[in-house]
């Protein structure tokens, strides 16, 4: 399973919120809910939210078995 666990740190340790990261990127709020669950997000999707926060993959998600 991947989580995105890491992505919430990351961007708190940067001071973003979740509107930051929706007008930035680009990315609407069902897609903060799919990642809040962890669920199955784009690959596209997750290099903007990269370049956005200047982080490698990483740095926002993480595979961990079930």
């Amino acid at each position: 399973m991947i989580k995105f666990d890491k992505l919430w740190v990351t961007m708190a340790d940067k001071g973003v919120s979740t509107y930051w990261l929706r007008e930035k990127c680009g990315i609407d709020s069902k897609t903060v809910r799919r990642l809040r669950a962890n669920d199955n997000i784009e690959t596209k999707t997750l290099s903007k939210i990269c370049a956005a926060l200047c982080c490698k993959l990483e740095d926002i998600a993480e595979y961990v078995e079930d």
